[in-house]
């Protein structure tokens, strides 16, 4: 592996990296520590095996550790719930309220689900190149995207919520799917 090599596959992990976390900071720290873990790790690429899939796969397992954390923290009561402070977090209407946020729609889907979503559809990742990255059977690749694809499109579909917080008409309940 030599440093083309890898610097060609930065502006894919870039932008799947921002997709995934939703937070450009984030996502830039997600790609150091990716790159970091590649060069440190860089005797357990396979040479003449996919550079692309195994770096994705050293995303995902890092994206999927900090998440990890992040819950341990929450139990540990060192984070707020949104759902407690919503009502301070309405932004003011503008003229833009109704239009149609695709990012925000991606967050509100399951991270399992925007992992594969993401990754066939952002990154043109093949279904056993998400298998492999997420360490799940392709049949499971194939419905977390169907299942992704219907949520998103019902996200998109549904009324954006009203610009002002409103007691007598709350959102809707997300359900969540198996």
């Amino acid at each position: 592996m030599n440093n083309f090599e890898l610097t060609e596959h930065i502006p894919s992990l870039r932008r799947y990296a921002r997709v995934l976390t939703g937070d450009a900071w984030m996502a830039d720290d997600l790609v150091q520590d990716t790159l970091e873990r590649a060069c440190s790790k860089w005797r357990l690429w396979l040479a003449g095996s996919d550079l692309r899939a195994w770096l994705f796969t050293l995303m995902h397992n890092l994206y999927v550790n900090q998440v990890r954390r992040s819950m341990r923290q929450a139990a540990a009561g060192t984070t707020v719930n949104v759902d407690d402070v919503a009502h301070e977090l309405v932004a003011p209407a503008s003229e833009t309220a109704d239009s149609l946020d695709l990012q925000s729609c991606l967050l509100r889907l399951p991270q399992d689900q925007r992992v594969v979503l993401l990754l066939v559809s952002l990154e043109d990742l093949s279904y056993a190149e998400v298998a492999k990255i997420t360490g799940v059977p392709v049949g499971t690749v194939m419905s977390r995207l169907s299942r992704a694809r219907s949520r998103l499109r019902e996200l998109m579909d549904s009324p954006s919520r009203p610009a002002v917080a409103d007691s007598s008409h709350s959102p809707p309940l997300l359900r969540r799917l198996k």
